[in-house]
């Protein structure tokens, strides 16, 4: 185990600097984002090919060199592609491929085969770490290599089993750039595994389909800008409540002033609140007017209307004595000079004698 010791008064030339601190600090949140992301866009894209599915071209390497055409519709093609010179020697394979998803698949001797066997628990993570031991696993890197696994087995109770095929990256780009100019909607490099069935170590789609690294990136930048969006908008909403909390404090101490000019500063009776109060007790109160009333009728009175416009009352009705009604109205302090504003008269379907008489009110509504 290699340790660095550091002697009083030296500084060791291979500590980082803080901006290196701060980027692997931020390592872990942003293999959680791209983690995040990518199986997001992989979901999506997924479910574009269920929605759209584009036919399948599949080139088959034989012993001999050439490739054998598995198509749905390939007609007027013969049985066998002669691959020479970096290209497929068939002029109607243009027609076919366009537009299709093109599946190669190499013959198993142009691939290096390694086994693996790893936790229970890194299935998940299955790509991620194949992509890292790659160079242990086998003579290239990660980036001068095409490489993919199989699907894991179960091994016992807590490990699984796969199998890593690898080539030559530019082995696979030579197949890739044979195709690329007859416009596939996706080409794909595979090969058969040594346990049954294909391995896949390399696809690339086109410009106008969907990519799940393209989508990535995308979802990470749109994440970035409604980050940016959420910070803008919460700064405009602080801005925006202390704007509104001063003009609060403003209205609040307009208020104030106003109640404060309306109480008056001499308390005299020319001051807003003396007249409000003084207007309170001189307009006759509704309420008083028909308690005086119904106290000073008789029983055999009933009043069918009333009306109160100022200081006038008006009342109608009917009763046994019409006559006897004024001095009993002028009797009571709150009217003065009750008389007969319509003529009082008597009909055979009335069982008295229907009345008109007005009075003026004297407010008495101080307590």
């Amino acid at each position: 185990m290699s340790r660095i010791v550091c002697c009083r008064g030296t500084t060791p030339s291979t500590a980082p600097p803080e901006s290196l601190c701060e980027m692997s600090s931020l390592e872990p949140l942003r293999a959680v984002l791209d983690a995040w992301t990518g199986t997001v866009a992989g979901a999506i894209v997924r479910a574009l090919e269920r929605i759209v599915s584009p036919r399948v071209v599949r080139l088959v390497e034989s012993e001999t060199g050439a490739f054998a055409l598995e198509a749905a519709k390939a007609e007027n093609v013969p049985s066998e592609i002669a691959f020479t010179d970096g290209k497929f020697a068939d002029a109607n394979l243009a027609q076919i491929v366009r537009g299709s998803r093109v599946e190669i698949v190499l013959r198993p001797q142009r691939f290096l085969f390694r086994p693996l066997e790893l936790p229970a628990r890194a299935a998940d993570f299955l790509d991620g770490i194949v992509r890292a031991q790659i160079d242990r696993l086998t003579p290239w890197t990660a980036s001068e290599a095409v490489f993919g696994c199989r699907a894991p087995a179960p091994h016992g109770s807590d490990s699984i089993t796969t199998e890593i095929a690898a080539a030559p990256r530019k082995l696979a780009m030579s197949y890739v750039e044979a195709v690329a100019p007859f416009h596939p909607s996706a080409i794909a490099i595979a090969t058969e595994a040594t346990a049954g069935g294909r391995i896949k170590v390399f696809e690339q789609r086109s410009r106008g389909a969907v990519d799940p690294a393209r989508l990535s990136r995308a979802l990470q930048a749109a994440l970035a800008l409604i980050a940016v969006a959420a910070v803008a908008g919460s700064v405009a909403a602080s801005y925006l409540a202390d704007s509104l909390g001063a003009q609060e404090r403003e209205l609040e101490r307009q208020i104030t002033q106003r109640r404060a000019a309306l109480r008056g500063s001499d308390g005299g009776e020319r001051s807003p609140l003396a007249l409000l109060e003084r207007r309170k007790y001189e307009a006759p109160a509704s309420v008083i007017v028909l308690e005086t009333l119904s106290r000073v009728l008789p029983d055999h009175t009933y009043v069918t209307e009333l009306h109160l416009a100022g200081n006038k009352l008006q009342i109608g009705g009917i009763t046994q004595d019409a006559p006897s009604l004024i001095p009993l109205i002028e009797q009571s302090q709150h009217f003065t000079r009750a008389t007969f504003y319509a003529p009082t008269t008597r009909s055979s379907s009335d069982p008295g004698e229907r009345f008109h008489i007005e009075a003026q009110i004297e407010p008495r509504n101080a307590p």
